[in-house]
């Protein structure tokens, strides 16, 4: 049953691969948005835009780089911050964290500090992407590189991106299989831990709510609430167990709602652990390895690129390879990879 049920999960996220706009691509494709016609193609980069773009060459050392989060409290970000600041410090570089505790404004002014600072290059988490437009464009023209981690921009030199209604049905299409494995005809009491303050977390929580609708509509989704880190997951489904003791399906948009989830599940349930209990999410986070091997309630997890350190080594790398002159597309989409436990040590360095 457990291979049956593994083969069934990863086929769900392999179709939705095959349809999907980002998660068959490889680091360095281009996006169907860019095959559009003429008419919906980008304007043309101005001069100014392009000699801004083209500052920054060198030989990928001796730099000070900025690199601006969302907020440090999210473990898949902590974790990716950790991997760049490792690889810049084995290169010669430099790199500033700044944690904006998700304020755009505050995230402005970090941006603005780090032009002030001279640095070399920004890699920004977008908060809002709208709202800091105008103070990268400003960085641009200061000859800065910068680097759009998950969200599309105009004043950005590298967007690195994923589909986030993609990577939302990826999850909710395991979750559903699963239950429609697990439990006669389907039935079962589910929670989604979702973000909707951010809309590219909006966007996944909408993907897993549709798949869940589509695939397992006998499913009860019993709570919705937002977590995006380990204390609000694990608040928040405390509270839930106690008025839905009965929940057996927890779905997440991000890692930190998965480690909450499992911590929530592993006091409630003490020692024995029920196997028709489990926990789809995204963000391979050294938690949800940890959960995995031990195994606990993270069933699967669909990766992007890699574990958390992939990730950030991954990035890095894409911000030396334009420093030092290497041509890539402007869009550079990430590859959405689901992990169970059986191929759990693929996905370990």
């Amino acid at each position: 049953m457990k291979k049956k049920v593994v083969a069934c999960l990863l086929a769900a996220i392999m179709t939705l691969g095959a349809v999907g706009c980002s998660s068959d691509t490889s680091t360095n494709t281009t996006s169907p948005k860019e095959e559009s016609t003429e008419e919906e193609a980008p304007p043309a980069e101005s001069e100014s835009e392009e000699s801004a773009a083209n500052t920054v060459r060198g030989t990928g050392t001796g730099l000070k780089i900025g690199l601006a989060v969302q907020t440090l409290s999210n473990q898949i970000w902590a974790q990716q911050a950790e991997a760049i600041q490792k690889r810049a410090k084995e290169d010669g570089n430099e790199v500033t964290v700044v944690d904006c505790k998700e304020n755009a404004n505050t995230q402005i002014d970090q941006i603005e500090n780090f032009i002030s600072s001279d640095v070399d290059a920004i890699i920004v988490n977008p908060v809002d992407a709208d709202a800091i437009e105008e103070a990268c464009k400003e960085a641009r023209e200061a000859g800065i590189m910068v680097v759009s981690w998950d969200e599309e921009m105009t004043n950005a030199d590298i967007n690195w991106l994923i589909d986030n209604y993609d990577l939302g049905c990826g999850i909710g299409s395991a979750a559903a299989e699963w239950i429609n494995e697990t439990f006669e005809n389907g039935e079962c009491e589910v929670v989604v831990l979702g973000y909707p303050q951010t809309p590219i977390l909006k966007q996944r929580e909408d993907g897993i709510l549709d798949k869940l609708a589509e695939i397992a509509p006998n499913a009860t989704v019993v709570a919705n609430q937002p977590a995006i880190d380990t204390t609000e997951g694990l608040n928040a489904m405390e509270t839930i167990l106690q008025s839905h003791p009965d929940v057996k399906v927890v779905c997440c948009i991000g890692g930190g709602g998965a480690a909450g989830s499992n911590e929530a599940f592993k006091g409630f349930y003490g020692s024995e652990y029920p196997k028709n209990v489990g926990i789809f999410s995204t963000d391979l986070t050294d938690e949800t390895i940890s959960s995995m091997q031990n195994d606990e309630f993270n069933k699967l997890c669909v990766a992007i690129t890699g574990n958390a350190y992939v990730c950030g080594d991954t990035i890095y790398q894409l911000l030396i390879d334009k420093e030092t002159g290497v041509e890539m597309d402007k869009n550079v989409y990430r590859e959405l990879i689901p992990v169970t436990i059986d191929n759990l040590e693929e996905m370990i360095p």
